[in-house]
Formats: C-alpha cells, structure tokens, sequence
C-alpha cells in the first residue's frame, strides 16, 4: 500500500474518532440538561434540602459554590471564548432630555459579532459615576420587544436621572441582533454561552467609558434579562449588585436555550438550580423581586429562605432582599421598578432626590419614551461593518474556530 493511501486511511479514521467523539458528547451533554419546569414545585423545594445537606458552614459552602461555578464554566463552554478582542465601540446620535441622554451603541463581543444597544448617562457632571447593565427578558411584539419597551426605557433613564450611567442591550436574535435566530423552536443551540459573554463583554464596556466607578457596577433584568443578572453575577465578580426579576425558582429552570439550553445546572459530580446559581452572589447585595403568578410565587417561603441562609454564612443576611407582589404578574413594571430604584441606590449610592416627589414616590412622568427608529444603531449614516457574520452558519464557525484553537 502507497504511504500516500495509507495516510487518506489514518485521516479517515481519525475524522471518523472525532465524529464519534462530539456525537457522544452531545448525547451526554443532551442527558445532562435541565430545562423549562424541570422539578415539580414539590420537587425543587426537595432539591433544595438535599443541596443544603451537603454544606454547613462557609467553607464548605465556598467548596460547594466552586463547584457549581465551575459547572456553569464548563457547561456553557466559556473557556474556549475570545475574551480580550478590541470592543470598537460605534457610539452616536445623542439626544439631550431631562435629566439623561441617550446614545445608540454597538461593539464587537467577537471578532465579527456585534452587540447593539443604547446607553443612558446623566447630564450632571460627577466625580465618578455607577454603571448599571440592565439585560432585557423574551417578547413578542417587534416594535416594542427588548430595549425598546417602555419599562426598559423607563427603568434606564430614570437611574441615569439617578446618577448612573447604564447599558441596556439587545438579546440574541431580538431588535438589531439579527445575526442569529432566538425564536422558538429556531434558538442557536450555543445561545447561552453567547448571550452570556455579550453580557460579561457589555459589562467591559461600561467599565470602559470615563470615569465609571469599577466598585459601583450593578445589574438587573427581568424574566430571561434575569437569567442573565444571576449569571453574570455568578461568573464575574466585578458586579457589586444584582437585582434578578421574577426568574429565580427552585423548579423552573427557564424555558429557552438562552437560559437551559446547555448542561450548566447538572454534570456526572453534581446537581444544582438557579437558586443556588443566584445564591453565587453571595455576599454582595441581592434584591429578589417576586409575583404570584408566575414560578416565583413561593420565593417567601422556597428560594429567598434558601438563599438568606447562604449570606447568614458570611453575616451578611441583611444584603439579601425580597419584595415579593403577590397580586402581580410576570413583567418589570413599576411597583417592580420602584422597588429595585431603592436598592440600587442604596447600594451603589444614587441619588434619589432627582426623582422623588414628596410622597416618597419615585416619578418617572418625565422620561420620554422613544419610538423605536430613534434607538437603532444602524441607519443611513451608521451601517453595519462589512466583516460581520451573516448568520448562525458564520457564528458555529466562528466558535469552531476558537474551540480548535483551545485545543492546540
């Protein structure tokens, strides 16, 4: 036989071991995930005892904690990301209101994929200024889904008004991220670990723009916007506080690929849930806002008890809140704004003075809520860069690429 036939033969076999190989990878990684209503109501508060049998002091906790950490890591595939590429941030058409400004904003989070969204600033001038991430949940009317709705707008200016600069950006596939889908059933299957590093890579560019206190960073979203808050917060530490929106349950685990689509809650070592993920803020200052009628309505009495034990490990229970709106529903609005405007300006110290009335109320009568050709970052003047990936076949290569390169 030709040396060079006996090479086609050994290449053959190889592609057909590594073929094998991601096959069964899958299927383990498949077997292994936790999605939608994953655990009965009863069975999510079970699991929760059983978690808690295998701690019972910080260290152990610290222990316990890595490991989930390490699982969310692995699962979701974050070792293999480009994380340092330059940002090239496209910042423009700032318009002046009240209070704040608005700006619409992309950059790069991979070489090739842009995250787009608009930034809000306040108009008085300070010495160092808190910067918020406010990630959106999952809609369904285009003309007002994500960044674009009202509550977004109206939560974004009003902490500007405050005195914070924040960044509320575009979930994969929603607004102007249309270089992939994120409609059900058609949700990248890798959408998790994406959405999670436009999250980590927005929280770099926040941490970019002038005078932006790095001790002062807070996040908070609602629904899948709330996913990402006690994700990011569990994987980055330079987020000082977190205000997860009616999302964190014992037995719902979400119900899109952005949110379980991947094996971050269970591997072959362990077992875990988005309560104890959350708890992974531990101990910086947490706000869990609550409804009774969605998977949050038993969080006075399953998740946020579960999780005020974990912060009592550290003495820090008091940095851990629940307001919970038992005759409420599953949205940001604003009896749920009013009550995350106060933590965070507790704890990344804001000024509510610019928006208070008298009555204690913070007003967001002021706050123009812009129509949706106003927010977009591409226009006539501002088109998108010539090197973006087109589609999901362009980002499956693109994260091939970086996956073949961790390996040699």
């Amino acid at each position: 036989m030709k040396l060079s036939s006996q090479r086609s033969i050994l290449i053959l076999v190889i592609c057909y071991i590594l073929c094998f190989n991601l096959i069964a990878q899958e299927k383990n990684n498949e077997s292994m995930l936790c999605r939608g209503a994953y655990f009965t109501e009863v069975e999510g508060k079970a699991a929760l005892e059983k978690f808690a049998s295998t701690y019972s002091d910080k260290e152990s906790w610290g222990k316990r904690a890595s490991i989930i950490r390490e699982g969310i890591i692995t699962g979701g595939e974050f070792t293999n990301l480009p994380t340092k590429n330059p940002l090239k941030p496209i910042i423009h058409s700032k318009r002046v209101y009240d209070g704040y400004t608005v700006e619409n904003v992309a950059f790069e989070s991979f070489p090739g994929f842009f995250v787009t969204g608009n930034l809000y600033r306040p108009t008085q001038p300070q010495a160092s200024y808190a910067a918020i991430l406010s990630p959106h949940g999952h809609s369904s009317d285009p003309k007002t889904m994500g960044r674009f709705h009202e509550s977004v707008q109206k939560r974004c200016a009003t902490l500007a008004k405050m005195g914070a600069i924040v960044f509320t950006y575009d979930m994969l596939g929603y607004g102007e991220s249309d270089q992939s889908t994120h409609k059900m059933p058609q949700v990248h299957p890798k959408a998790l670990t994406i959405q999670v590093n436009n999250g980590l890579r927005s929280i770099d560019f926040l941490l970019s723009l002038p005078k932006v206190d790095p001790k002062r960073l807070g996040v908070t979203g609602e629904s899948g916007g709330g996913t990402q808050t006690f994700l990011l917060t569990a994987l980055d530490k330079r987020i000082a506080v977190s205000v997860p929106v009616v999302m964190v349950s014992a037995h719902f685990f979400g119900g899109c690929n952005c949110e379980s689509g991947m094996p971050i809650h269970k591997s072959a070592h362990h077992q875990t849930s988005n309560v104890e993920i959350a708890a992974l803020a531990a101990p910086r200052p947490m706000l869990l806002v609550s409804d009774g009628q969605d998977w949050t309505k038993n969080t006075p009495e399953v998740e946020y008890p579960y999780i005020q034990n974990i912060y009592k490990l550290y003495n820090q229970e008091n940095l851990v809140q629940n307001v919970h709106l038992p005759n409420e529903g599953h949205d940001y609005g604003p009896s749920k704004r009013q009550a995350a405007y106060t933590f965070l300006a507790k704890h990344l110290n804001l000024d509510q003075t610019k928006v208070k009335t008298t009555n204690g109320i913070i007003d967001e009568s002021s706050v123009i809520v812009e129509d949706r050709p106003k927010l977009l970052v591409w226009d006539a003047n501002h088109t998108k860069p010539v090197n973006a990936i087109k589609d999901d076949n362009g980002i499956n290569k693109m994260l091939q690429s970086y996956q073949f390169k961790s390996k040699n």
